[in-house]
This record gives C-alpha cells, sequence and structure tokens, in this order.
C-alpha cells in the first residue's frame, strides 16, 4: 500500500487548537487559523514568516485567501465572534498586514469564508443558521448581495464551484445545500440528504483532468463517519442542455444524486476531506487522528479503494483540518504535499507515495 510520509511540523507550533490551514492559489505561502491569530508560513523553507493579530476578539475558525491576480495578497476571517475580516498585506513590508475592513451581520460564530473563483463574491457561514454573501463593490466596500436561512442548524462549511457561480454549504442539520443566482435574486436549487448526521465539511472535484462525460461532482464528510460522492443527475443534465433552448425556464430546481460512499477507514467524526487538482485524490482526517488517502477505481464496483492509511497522524489529538498544497521538499523540488491541522496546535506536512 502507498505510504503517508512525514516532512515536516511547521515551526514553532501554536500553544492552543489550531482549526484550519489553507495554502494560496499562486504563491508559495500557507495561512493557519489558531486563537485570534493568522499564522503565515512559506511553503519553500517551511519557515514562519509573519503573526497576523489584532483584528478579532475570539478565536479565528476559518480563513481563505482571494483568488486574484493582484500583486497583494488578500485573506478573508471567520470568527468566534460574529464578525468576518479583510486583511491584505502592506506594499512595503511582507510581513505586515493591514486590517482592511470588518463585515458585521452574523449573530453568533463565524464557522467558513470561502471566495468565489472570480474573487468578486465572498460566503460566509455561522453557528446562527445563515449563509451570507458579500460583493466587493470597490476597495476596501463590500456590500450583502444575500442572507440564505434555509438551513435548520449550524452552517459548518461553505464551498464555491471552481468555474462556475454555485455555493455549496454543509450543516448540522445533515444536509447539503446548491444555492444559485437566478434574476438578482439567490436560492436554493437543491438538498443533498443522505448523511444521518452534522455534514462537517464538503469539496468540488478539481477541473482540470475532470472527466467531462461525469459532470461535475461534489465529496462530503460527516459525523455518521462516512465519506459520499455527489453528482449532478444526467437526466437533470440533458434537461438543463434542453432548457438553454427554451426562453421560458420552467424550474430552476436541480437533481443531484449519491454516486458512491468511499471505504469505510474512519471510526470518529470526519471533520474535513479534500480532493486534489494533482492527482485527484481524496484525503480524509478526523477525530480518530487518522489520515486515509482514496482513489478513483473504475474497476472497482464501489468505485473507490483506499490507497493509504496513517493512524495516529497527531498522536491522541483529533485532527480538523485537511488539504492538498505544493511545497518543497527536497532538493528544492516542489511536490504535492498534505498539510494537516490539529488539536495539538501542530501544522504537519506529509508526502503520499
Amino acid at each position: 500500500m502507498t505510504a503517508i510520509t512525514p516532512i515536516a511540523s511547521l515551526n514553532p507550533p501554536a500553544s492552543s487548537r489550531a482549526w484550519l490551514s489553507t495554502p494560496h492559489p499562486t504563491l508559495p505561502i500557507l495561512a493557519t487559523a489558531t486563537g485570534t491569530s493568522l499564522r503565515i508560513y512559506s511553503l519553500n523553507s517551511l519557515t514562519l514568516l509573519s503573526t497576523i493579530t489584532g483584528g478579532h476578539k475570539r478565536s479565528i475558525r476559518s480563513c481563505a485567501w482571494k483568488p486574484d491576480n493582484s500583486d497583494t495578497p488578500i485573506i478573508a476571517t471567520g470568527s468566534f465572534d460574529a464578525s468576518v475580516g479583510i486583511w491584505a498585506q502592506e506594499l512595503d513590508d511582507s510581513d505586515e498586514w493591514r486590517f482592511a475592513i470588518v463585515l458585521d451581520g452574523h449573530e453568533s460564530e463565524v464557522k467558513s469564508v470561502a471566495w468565489s473563483t472570480g474573487g468578486n463574491l465572498l460566503a460566509t457561514s455561522s453557528r446562527d443558521k445563515s449563509v451570507w454573501i458579500w460583493e466587493e463593490v470597490g476597495d476596501d466596500d463590500y456590500e450583502t448581495v444575500a442572507v440564505l436561512q434555509e438551513h435548520e442548524g449550524d452552517v459548518k462549511c461553505v464551498k464555491w464551484h471552481p468555474e462556475e457561480e454555485l455555493l455549496a454549504s454543509a450543516s448540522y442539520d445533515d444536509d447539503i445545500r446548491l444555492w444559485r443566482e437566478e434574476v438578482d435574486d439567490w436560492g436554493c436549487v437543491a438538498v443533498l440528504r443522505g448523511h444521518q448526521s452534522t455534514v462537517w465539511a464538503i469539496d468540488w472535484e478539481p477541473i482540470a483532468g475532470r472527466d467531462e462525460s461525469v459532470g461535475s461532482r461534489l465529496v462530503s464528510c460527516s459525523d455518521d463517519v462516512t465519506i459520499r460522492i455527489w453528482k449532478k443527475s444526467p437526466s437533470n443534465t440533458e434537461r438543463q442542455q434542453q432548457s438553454r433552448l427554451s426562453i421560458i425556464k420552467t424550474s430552476n430546481a436541480e437533481e443531484w444524486i449519491e454516486e458512491a460512499q468511499l471505504p469505510k477507514t474512519h471510526v470518529r467524526t470526519i471533520y474535513s476531506v479534500a480532493w486534489s487538482k494533482e492527482s485527484h485524490r481524496i484525503v480524509s482526517v478526523g477525530g480518530d487522528s487518522k489520515i486515509v488517502v482514496y482513489e478513483e477505481d473504475k474497476d472497482n464496483p464501489k468505485g473507490w479503494r483506499v490507497v493509504a492509511v496513517l493512524d495516529c497522524g497527531h498522536g491522541e489529538f483529533e485532527i480538523n483540518h485537511v488539504v492538498w498544497a505544493k511545497a518543497k521538499v527536497s532538493n528544492d523540488s516542489v511536490q504535492e504535499v498534505i498539510v494537516t491541522t490539529g488539536d495539538d496546535g501542530e501544522v504537519k506536512i506529509w508526502t503520499v507515495s
């Protein structure tokens, strides 16, 4: 079986729980949310570059880099103080970050933040059961374009489709909802039901290398210890193509179906799942401190197989988040790595080979 090999633990470790780490889409840097601060690490030297503090009164739960082509990195943060922050790196000092703006509106802890692929829309979700969509209308100026309140529980995660302005949200109510804008108004176009407990995280299949005949797919993980793959129903795709030929669209509803369940390997809550842009593998982590890597196998009736398992990735501590990234690991070679973030305050880098 393929091996998951430790490369480094990013130092110094945080003194409190680390919630999430996210790589910049184009630059070799990684942001980690821990306590009331963000830590920025180099993915070349695997060292700490700077620590961002002073914007939030309570712990930062989530962060996301803005995917634009500007020379100034911008990152959004969601906090337990119910606010969302937008930070920009100072042009004349790469170690300094400016707290550009605070977005208020949520009534409770902000659990997730996500930028649309174009970078003009920011989605945020909260324990208050709502999803907000903000639009950038000028420098350091954002306005609310939608407040979506159809979930019946804490909304744990939001993720934008990598190509379309289609937003997915996962909730304590066991459901995944998909949202689109229709005639200047955002609405729910699909509810994905199947999980028997809280859906903690979701991730879209990357566009590059995707089988176009299959269409868009989404992976989800849950407190019910399952990982599920969802796809748009082929019949629905055909109806959508036909509807483009018609002036009158009778319904904006979309039919999504469960395509597969990944082999059960975890024994406790699965908190995070990520789909690789390079290898197209899926990795999961959770409360059992396992790291599990899956690979699609079209010759397998179940569709997927486990290719690597590592027990006790963070010792006895829960692993809160996992993401694929590119890092310089040896002989100045840059390769795909797994980044895990845990309750022990550690951020760890792993290779799969």
